[in-house]
């Protein structure tokens, strides 16, 4: 896997990816119960959860809590229903790239924090812009790791655009390895996922080379 960018390059299985739903859960906890959790950590951690710093920590903790992992609460083809068929042909890639993210390594609960660069080639039909964002933020809102959220998001672009023709480029930094253990930091981690004519190298070097390009002064 190319890696023009810098930084380490995640590997990924070739085997497909598990289409992307909302997970069920049954038997949910309460807020109450959750709050409970958040006070039981502190204590474990040798603080005491009633002192004033901290009374209201668990309620914070929670909230936060919804704003992270706010991925389970919809269907991710909801944003993308909408799409448009008037091109006048138009038949080359679409790219959108450095789309800001924040995520939660699902092994430790700590933020990854990157950018994602997405492309497809229209196959008689192109989705509103910002729809492209919100796929990203919607797969990023979970604990996730990063290979799983690359094959997410282009597993859903291909199922909602109808086109095999697509790239997906993620570059993060994990603070699971800035913050712990070997805290290696500016360690970045590239996965991608090239489908269709993204394949052909010469397609994906063009794509390599928009997602690098600057906007002129």
């Amino acid at each position: 896997m190319p890696n023009d960018r810098g930084g380490s390059v995640a590997r990924r299985s070739r085997l497909p990816a598990p289409r992307p739903s909302v997970v069920a859960l049954s038997g949910r906890p309460s807020r109450a119960e959750a709050e409970a959790a958040v006070r039981t950590l502190i204590r474990w951690a040798g603080d005491d959860p009633s002192r004033e710093g901290l009374v209201d920590t668990p309620s914070r903790v929670v909230r936060a809590y919804e704003e992270f992992f706010a991925g389970y609460e919809s269907e991710p083809a909801e944003i993308l229903r909408r799409t448009f068929e008037e091109t006048d042909g138009y038949d080359e890639m679409v790219v959108l790239k450095d789309i800001r993210f924040e995520s939660h390594c699902e092994h430790h609960m700590v933020p990854i924090l990157g950018k994602a660069h997405v492309a497809y080639i229209p196959n008689g039909r192109v989705v509103g812009l910002s729809k492209l964002n919100r796929v990203v933020d919607f797969f990023a809102r979970r604990p996730q790791v990063q290979e799983r959220l690359t094959m997410q998001i282009a597993e859903e672009l291909k199922n909602v655009l109808k086109t095999d023709d697509v790239a997906v480029y993620i570059d993060a930094r994990h603070m699971c390895v800035q913050a712990r253990g070997v805290e290696h930091h500016g360690a970045s981690t590239i996965t991608a996922e090239y489908s269709g004519k993204f394949l052909n190298e010469n397609t994906k070097q063009e794509f390599l080379m928009a997602i690098n390009s600057k906007m002129p002064d």
